[in-house]
């Protein structure tokens, strides 16, 4: 049977990668599945989808995407509407603040196959930022910081079963990884076509300004 996290992909119709690992294999269930909980393989997608479930959908995939509850995404949208400096798009503004995130940070260093377990790492103090202890996930960094491996850390487990996927792994542009320190630094900006969003990002200011 599927999990939640399985459930709301096949909801809203889209891969969010919430399971990490299990989201690449033939057990995926959007591979298995491909249809909403509760429907049947054949049923027909329902004419006259409204303008507000659209909205809906397309924040829900996003704010799953970042592994985020809803009072958690709302404050970062809301940040964005209510900010005095308009110099860059909304959009770009959001995108720096979810991507930006330790436990998004994390995960894009390729450190955890999900964000769920990004936000455990991090949690469980395992991450320095410039040489300090942070457990906290929504910690925001910012250029020029650097982030590693808490030194009791290197010695466990799920680093020594992970060291090969570091080394095929491709970190974003904005993040320089020294694989052998086990050190990246924040180099530039996230933007939103390498964030490579699952929905549609303008319709979340649509839907949270009504």
């Amino acid at each position: 049977m599927d999990n939640k996290k399985c459930k709301i992909c096949r909801r809203l119709g889209t891969k969010l990668f919430l399971k990490g690992e299990r989201c690449l294999s033939p057990k995926c269930a959007m591979i298995k599945s491909p249809y909403s909980p509760g429907e049947k393989r054949k049923k027909r997608a329902r004419s006259g989808f409204s303008e507000y479930a659209k909205e809906l959908s397309e924040k829900q995939k996003i704010k799953n995407w970042y592994n985020l509850r809803e009072r958690q995404f709302s404050n970062y949208v809301q940040g964005v509407l209510n900010r005095k400096n308009q110099k860059e798009d909304a959009g770009t503004a959001l995108i720096k603040k979810l991507e930006f995130r330790l436990d998004n940070v994390v995960f894009r260093l390729g450190f955890a196959s999900s964000r769920k377990m990004a936000r455990q790492l991090v949690s469980h103090g395992h991450f320095f930022v410039n040489s300090r202890r942070i457990d906290v996930p929504s910690y925001e960094v910012k250029k020029g910081d650097v982030i590693g491996l808490h030194p009791s850390s290197k010695n466990k487990n799920f680093l020594k079963n992970i060291i090969p996927v570091l080394k095929k792994h491709q970190a974003p542009s904005w993040i320089k990884f020294d694989i052998e320190k086990l050190e990246a630094e924040v180099i530039g900006e996230p933007s939103l076509q390498e964030a490579s969003l699952p929905g549609e990002i303008l319709t979340i200011f649509e839907f949270y300004s009504k």
